[in-house]
């Protein structure tokens, strides 16, 4: 569990150049490690569901990764969390999303306006 606290704290190679062997192989095993937690968590249904959030919207999947991590943590999971469980902790957050940014997505259909057709019979 601390090796988790040191990958969500943990951030890019310090100097920006190329990560080293050490840094690369411990990055390496803290992710198997975040893998196996989540496998641990998570039932087959709802890991289908994160990989497939996961192939559509990286960030957002390790948004909800990083919320299953910590309530497991917390001891807020007790058992395996289901598809239905995840669906409703990702309209969760959509909710608080939704709340924090006020602007809301809107379509606007611009149509051309021809003033040359041929429909003056």
């Amino acid at each position: 569990m601390d090796n988790l606290n040191s990958l969500q704290q943990a951030g890019s190679a310090p100097g920006g150049g190329q990560p080293s062997p050490e840094d690369e192989a411990k990055r390496k095993q803290e992710e198997e490690m975040r893998r196996g937690l989540l496998a641990t968590i998570l039932d087959t249904e709802a890991r289908e569901r994160l990989s497939r959030i996961a192939l559509v919207s990286a960030e957002r999947s390790r948004q909800i990764e990083a919320i299953l991590l910590r309530m497991a943590q917390s001891g807020q999971i007790r058992g395996r969390v289901t598809e239905a469980q995840l669906i409703d902790l990702l309209e969760q957050m959509e909710e608080a999303q939704g709340k924090t940014s006020a602007k809301q997505s809107k379509i606007l259909y611009q149509r051309r306006k021809d003033f040359d057709d041929d429909f003056d019979i």
